[in-house]
């Protein structure tokens, strides 16, 4: 595909209109003898936010492996912004990652870099129209963004696990991306903590207005913050709906869970 025509692509999911930035349809990954995903179909739209819940070994994360090419579906499509991730060329995969801010896990902040430096990352690499001034200026916007004023030069190790995943946030967003893909953003903090982020992450997706996935573990998290929540099991999407809508489910998974947040609040 011409740049011309990636371009005019993401404009077009970008903009106003319906089209969803995030399509998965039929998805299949087996590791080995274990299936993994078996089959799973969703759509997410700009200024959506998809939460997917289930538990360890379910094939959450793996989808957003799948998501942004870093592991090949045995069956299925996953498209963003209008690109296959599985049978794009790698020039129109790299085009659109280049639209996708990503949280790992455990923020993944390099150690041996500073705050400052973990953020201006993606723009060292991929925004050669920026001097070094400019990159310093959005980088201190970035950390404004996400409340880090005055962490810049700290290192990783110097800072809470609430402050790296704010970090990790203020990386994602560098390059003004249209998906951002989260996984578990708030695992291992405390309830204060996680509270923090679930909070930021509402402020970003109304300023960015971005289509969002995120995996997590915790529902009390994902009523908050989702849009609609997947639950997943034994590969399969068992449900998918508002928090009311799991609320009238009579599933055994279902209940499970929503059992664990009555206990949590």
């Amino acid at each position: 595909m011409h740049a011309m025509e990636n371009e005019a692509q993401f404009k077009e999911v970008s903009g106003e209109n319906s089209a969803p930035a995030i399509i998965v349809s039929n998805l299949v990954k087996s590791f080995g003898p274990q299936r993994v995903l078996d089959g799973i179909s969703f759509e997410v739209r700009r200024g959506e936010t998809l939460a997917i819940l289930g538990r360890s070994g379910t094939g959450k994360s793996v989808t957003l492996r799948i998501l942004v090419g870093l592991e090949p579906p045995d069956e299925g499509n996953a498209s963003v912004l209008g690109v296959d991730m599985n049978g794009a060329s790698a020039r129109e995969i790299d085009d659109a990652r280049k639209q996708m801010g990503f949280l790992f896990q455990h923020a993944a902040l390099y150690d041996s870099l500073t705050v400052a430096e973990n953020v201006a990352f993606p723009l060292v690499h991929h925004r050669r129209d920026l001097n070094a001034q400019q990159r310093t200026d959005r980088v201190h916007e970035l950390l404004a963004e996400v409340g880090l004023e005055g962490h810049g030069k700290k290192m990783p190790s110097d800072i809470s696990g609430g402050m790296q995943k704010r970090v990790g946030l203020a990386r994602a967003l560098a390059l003004d991306p249209v998906v951002l893909l989260l996984d578990e953003p708030t695992a291992g903090l405390d309830p204060i903590s996680s509270a923090e982020i679930d909070q930021l992450v509402m402020k970003l997706q109304k300023e960015y207005n971005l289509a969002s996935i995120v995996v997590t573990h915790d529902m009390v998290s994902a009523r908050t913050i989702a849009t609609r929540i997947a639950l997943m099991d034994e590969g399969k999407i068992v449900i998918e709906g508002s928090y009311e809508e799991l609320q009238q489910s009579k599933e055994r998974i279902v209940m499970e869970f929503l059992q664990r947040d009555l206990e949590q609040v």
